[in-house]
């Protein structure tokens, strides 16, 4: 089962990898919406290999000296929050797109996109470093010399900043969760009074924020998996091992599968280009040919222009 979760994480790594440098290779990408799409891809990759790496510790029981492993946990809860946000991030600019078409050149710069970045990493810091001054200030001395199997519960030993962390992350969700429903809504009205020629493209933007609305709860139901854990940490470790590798496939992987599908295949432009670096730029296609973004039928060879 350990072999099976470690393959399918080399190969989700492997599809995000390839969209990151589908991305760095082609300057047509260098859009809001595939920046933030970027990003998604780079929180999600280093989200799912730091979390394999504690689940791998944790099932081989491997000591840690305990502040590395203060330090993995912090980054792993940074990145655990950059995710969602850049996926609120992505809402506002498909809203943004949709609903102000005349001005959406004007806010999706590369300063406002940097901006919004910043602020993005800005508040999912806040959280993860609030939790590692306290550890350092609360903990004991002497615990500091200890090696322990590296989990984020090493950090939760004090029991109101566990709760702490769990309101501030519920509160933090919500509020996401609130602006997402919010950005649909006003698409779905914009929608109504939408001309022909724009319908298809309102429609498009409707389902982008489906299917980002489903990747956050998804992500929230992150927050409920302590209250299912914690109790077996204390029975069983491996018990406990062996549920939190179940959730890790349900709350952790299967929301970050979905990037891929709604930006890497549903996206035909960086669809294309994606196949041909897949291939390595070598593949002869029966039903396309790709020359400078746009397709063309015929038997030939794909080539992308930068």
């Amino acid at each position: 089962m350990r072999l099976s979760f470690a393959v399918l994480v080399g190969i989700l790594l492997y599809v995000n990898g390839l969209m990151i440098f589908t991305f760095l290779k082609k300057e047509t990408f260098r859009e809001t919406r595939y920046i933030l799409f970027a990003q998604t891809l780079f929180a999600d990759s280093a989200l799912m290999l730091l979390t394999d790496l504690t689940l791998m510790g944790s099932f081989y029981q491997y000591p840690v000296h305990i502040i590395p492993c203060y330090i993995f946990c912090t980054l792993t809860s940074l990145v655990s929050v950059v995710s969602p946000m850049t996926l609120v991030a992505m809402c506002l600019e498909r809203y943004v797109a949709i609903c102000m078409p005349l001005r959406h050149s004007s806010i999706s710069t590369p300063k406002n996109t940097f901006i919004g970045l910043l602020v993005i990493w800005s508040v999912s810091f806040i959280i993860p470093l609030f939790i590692f001054i306290v550890c350092f200030v609360y903990i004991p001395p002497g615990v500091l010399r200890l090696y322990v199997v590296c989990t984020v519960e090493a950090m939760l030993q004090i029991k109101w900043l566990a709760d702490m962390r769990a309101t501030s992350l519920q509160l933090l969700f919500i509020m996401m969760l609130c602006i997402i429903v919010s950005t649909y809504i006003k698409i779905v009205l914009a929608a109504r009074s939408a001309s022909s020629e724009r319908k298809n493209s309102t429609n498009k933007g409707l389902k982008t924020i489906i299917l980002h609305g489903v990747q956050l709860l998804l992500c929230m139901m992150q927050l409920l998996i302590p209250y299912i854990e914690m109790p077996l940490w204390k029975v069983n470790v491996m018990l406990f091992v062996n549920v939190r590798y179940s959730n890790f496939i349900l709350f952790l992987i299967l929301p970050r599968c979905l990037s891929p599908l709604v930006y890497g295949l549903r996206d035909e432009k960086f669809y294309n280009a994606l196949k041909y670096y897949a291939f390595c730029g070598i593949l002869v296609c029966n039903k396309h040919k790709i020359r400078d973004g746009k397709t063309f039928r015929g038997v030939v060879s794909i080539s992308i222009h930068n």
